[in-house]
């Protein structure tokens, strides 16, 4: 996935790619090229739809858009030139001031002497853009006073202008009824034809006289009253940029379109801007029930009387939503958050969003899957997000479909070709052990098919790479089953062929074959052509049923792609190969006996009879066969029985929920047996622990009876830790402690030691005539520790 420009951060995102339905993605470098040129412009009343020459605008107005443009952009933000001749300049920094300093040289000026004549440090002040003012905006010093420059979308900047310069650049009153005809002419045309439209503006604090578009303070401004200081400004210019659609986007969204999936864009840009570049992408198509809303709009339509977002009013409007214009990160979250919370369809929608700012985090964290752009994104963008576009571009969240519905994909080949081996394996094992007393297949053979299924085959089937086909059906549904019905098809098919081919061979083959039966042959007896064939044919099935595990929704064509996967391949291969060595030359090793070309090639064409049933098993109708059969892995995750014991009160008490009630008691049985079997099995340790140490005691009491009547003052020598050397002494709370699993047996296996505890605790452990003070007693004393009356007992019994 690197290489198709998808890092991905968190592995779980690739697999939830695969099932996605909804996909909410950014314009601006994502639909779009990202390299933006102003294309149209509106200047001193004149509208020019080429770059215009210097020359031929109003000197007033030149000076100060040159200044408005070079000192209210980023100067990190350059347009450096190509490294070939005739390579495009390069865009460094923000693309949109970019493609404004682009029009700066366009006019043959240079914007880089006029950073030189007012250094970033002489500002005396900066509102950066946001997503809230939808404008920046720089105060420099300027004779004593100030003048402030701001630039920003088209509708926004003109709402706060008073003033704008017109034709010949003469200063006009900037009326309410005027901006709406610069909307109507200027503006809405530009938009239409796919361009964002952006406002340059200023204003002056001067300490003298001030003109009628100036103001005249005394004391020092309240900058932080943003509202008042940016208000009344001067108009200067609306200039229209364009952003190319990608050339290879229409084609994308097309495609996921056709695989199930919702493209909507959610874009900070004009509506009419929006629409236009939608149109061309292909989201919004002509006829379709398609709805476009700004961010406004869209807040207030899902809010209720109380300003309460309400779920049941996103319902009605994200079904057919697919461009949300104007909108801010809050809107983009709002819109994430319905999708997903929503019920209105049986199976969730699971939800793609890309974002490349520190805003768009919340959204991102949201999303199913979160995407940042590798370019254009933030570092908050991309610790939010689950995978992260290296090249910004929409294509590679098509990639990331293809790959995660591979991923899912390859997991359902293993199974397919992993369940029909192990059908065909304990089958006939079981049938073999019961007719002929022996399993047709030995242990050692049994090893190499379980090499071939698992390991072997997990590396061939899991290596398959992303195809254009996977983006020809719907997304796998949450509830969905892992097995699908075409692959139980598939597996129950396979392993009748298997079966019955095994069984003709193993019943009937030395008939056929004109071969030594093997059947009820010694064990001592070498191993027989007739068992080996039944061998080598069941590892050729396997083979070739590799091949068709290849395919799991039914295609034909199961060599498709076979010879694009050279894993795939150079497994199958080196299988075969070996299989050919471990026949000819294992020996008693494996069991085999070398078979002549004849049998072979009987082996092989038995073998690759898999490949032409898998055609008559793909020809049987598959909506005919039941679903639920296999239904593993399906539905949402439940409540675990076992930890809920209170599920049972939620239960109809009619019996109703049958199928319920039935798993639970199920369960509950099985858990109970559990239990259970724990318990015997404690028990059975500690009595086993128990007799061991009775066993050591009675040896050494008997050794010491005879010591004592020969040597009564000697000590007997003793190898038991937990047993005191000094048998005058009473037991030692460490003894006490190494006991203690001994004195709980005690317990156990003594119940009627209430009622007579001197025959239930004493009578096994002290043989007669033991003395008082030996061995014996000390034992008698550790393993009757556990009552304070024992050890007395145990004295008085003794004596």
């Amino acid at each position: 996935m690197m290489k198709d420009n998808n890092l991905v951060r968190h592995l779980d995102a690739c697999e939830t790619m695969g099932n996605a339905t909804a996909i909410c993605s950014d314009k601006t470098g994502t639909l779009t090229t990202n390299r933006m040129t102003v294309v149209q412009s509106y200047i001193g009343g004149e509208t020019y739809k080429t770059s215009p020459k210097y020359e031929s605008l109003p000197r007033n107005v030149a000076e100060l858009l040159l200044y408005a443009i070079s000192v209210n952009s980023a100067y990190t933000s350059r347009v450096l030139p190509g490294d070939n001749p005739g390579d495009l300049p390069k865009q460094v920094g923000n693309k949109t001031e970019c493609s404004l300093l682009g029009f700066i040289l366009d006019l043959g000026k240079s914007y880089q002497a006029i950073r030189d004549e007012v250094s970033e440090e002489s500002f005396h002040r900066v509102y950066t853009f946001n997503s809230a003012r939808k404008s920046m905006s720089t105060v420099v010093p300027r004779d004593g006073g100030y003048r402030i420059y701001t630039k920003g979308a088209s509708e926004i900047v003109m709402k706060k202008c008073s003033f704008i310069h017109g034709k010949d650049g003469r200063l006009e009153s900037f009326s309410k009824s005027m901006q709406d005809r610069l909307v109507r002419e200027v503006i809405e045309p530009m938009a239409c034809n796919g361009l964002r439209t952006i406002s340059i503006a200023y204003r002056d604090f001067v300490r003298g006289k001030a003109e009628i578009n100036q103001v005249h303070f005394e004391n020092e401004p309240n900058w932080e009253d943003e509202d008042n200081i940016i208000s009344n400004l001067t108009c200067l210019c609306v200039l229209g940029i364009e952003d190319p659609v990608r050339p290879e986007v229409p084609d994308a969204i097309h495609r996921c379109q056709r695989a199930g999936i919702t493209v909507r864009m959610v874009t900070g840009d004009n509506i009419n801007t929006a629409r236009s570049i939608a149109s061309k992408c292909g989201i919004l198509k002509p006829g379709d029930n398609s709805l476009i809303l700004e961010g406004k709009e869209f807040n207030r339509r899902v809010r209720d009387e109380s300003g309460k977002i309400q779920q049941h009013l996103i319902d009605k409007l994200w079904v057919n939503l697919r461009v949300l214009a104007r909108s801010s990160p809050t809107d983009k979250y709002t819109l994430v958050k319905g999708i997903i919370e929503s019920k209105i369809n049986a199976n969730r929608e699971v939800v793609a969003v890309t974002g490349d700012g520190t805003n768009d985090g919340p959204a991102l964290k949201m999303a199913d899957v979160g995407f940042a752009m590798g370019i254009a994104g933030t570092d908050v963008a991309k610790e939010a997000s689950d995978i992260i576009l290296t090249d910004d571009n929409f294509t590679s969240i098509v990639k990331a479909v293809m790959w995660g519905r591979n991923v899912y994909d390859s997991i359902a080949k293993f199974l397919q070709f992993q369940l029909t081996v192990n059908v065909v394996a304990v089958i006939v094992a079981f049938v073999g052990a019961c007719a002929i007393n022996d399993s047709p297949l030995k242990a050692v053979q049994m090893l190499w098919v379980n090499l071939i299924m698992d390991t072997l085959a997990s590396l061939a089937l899991a290596t398959e790479a992303p195809t254009p086909d996977l983006l020809q059906r719907k997304p796998y549904g949450r509830t969905k089953p892992l097995i699908s019905r075409t692959m139980m098809k598939n597996i129950l098919g396979q392993a009748v062929y298997m079966i019955l081919v095994i069984f003709v061979l193993l019943f009937y083959g030395d008939k056929l074959l004109d071969i030594d039966s093997g059947r009820y042959a010694d064990i001592r007896d070498p191993p027989s052509q007739h068992f080996t064939i039944i061998f080598n044919t069941f590892v050729m099935m396997t083979l070739f049923n590799e091949i068709n595990a290849r395919k799991i929704h039914g295609q034909r064509n199961v060599f498709q792609g076979f010879f694009s996967n050279p894993i795939f391949y150079s497994i199958w291969l080196s299988t075969l190969a070996s299989q050919v060595v471990i026949v000819q030359f294992g020996g008693r090793a494996f069991s085999t006996e070398a078979l002549t070309l004849e049998l072979w090639l009987w082996c092989i064409l038995f073998g690759s009879g898999v490949l032409l049933w898998g055609q008559v098993v793909t020809s049987i109708p598959t909506k005919k066969l039941p679903k639920n059969v296999f239904s593993w892995g399906s539905g949402e995750p439940q409540t675990d029985p076992i930890a809920d014991f209170s599920i049972e009160d939620k239960l109809d008490s009619d019996g109703k929920d049958g199928k319920r009630t039935g798993q639970i008691l199920w369960i509950r049985g099985l858990t109970r047996l559990q239990t259970q079997l724990r318990v015997i099995r404690a028990f059975k340790s500690t009595l086993e622990d128990l007799e061991e140490r009775r066993s050591c005691h009675s040896l050494h009491s008997l050794h010491s009876m005879r010591n004592s009547r020969s040597h009564q003052g000697n000590r007997p020598m003793s190898d038991i830790s937990y047993i005191d050397e000094d048998s005058t002494k009473s037991p030692s709370p460490n003894s006490d402690k190494r006991c203690g699993s001994c004195n709980t047996a005690v317990r156990l296996v003594t119940p009627f030691e209430e009622s007579s505890p001197t025959t239930a605790e004493t009578a096994p452990l002290v043989p007669p005539g033991s003395p008082q003070g030996g061995p014996a007693a000390a034992a008698t004393q550790q393993l009757g520790h556990h009552r304070p009356h024992t050890h007395a007992n145990t004295q008085n019994s003794s004596s």
